[in-house]
């Protein structure tokens, strides 16, 4: 069974809040590591961008491997007169 559309989002969203945080915490000790020293404002703001790519990145690929599987299950004639 696949999942829905809204399940996708939700499991790519929730996933996520946690790397926002794990990312949070990593920018502030990698960062200065590279002579990088943002401001924690910038410091979220720098992370909030990469967590909405990441986000839109986890549903995509989810909706993608989604599709290809529901055609793996279809019978071969109906993928031949696609």
């Amino acid at each position: 069974m696949s999942q829905s559309r809204k399940s996708s989002a939700f499991e790519a969203l929730t996933g996520t809040a946690v790397g926002l945080i794990v990312s949070m915490i990593a920018n502030a000790y990698v960062f200065p590591l590279y002579g990088f020293h943002p401001s924690l404002l910038d410091n979220i703001g720098i992370t909030l961008i990469y967590t909405a790519i990441s986000i839109a990145r986890g549903y995509l690929l989810r909706r993608a491997f989604n599709m290809l599987a529901r055609d793996d299950r279809r019978p071969i004639e109906a993928v031949k007169n696609k």
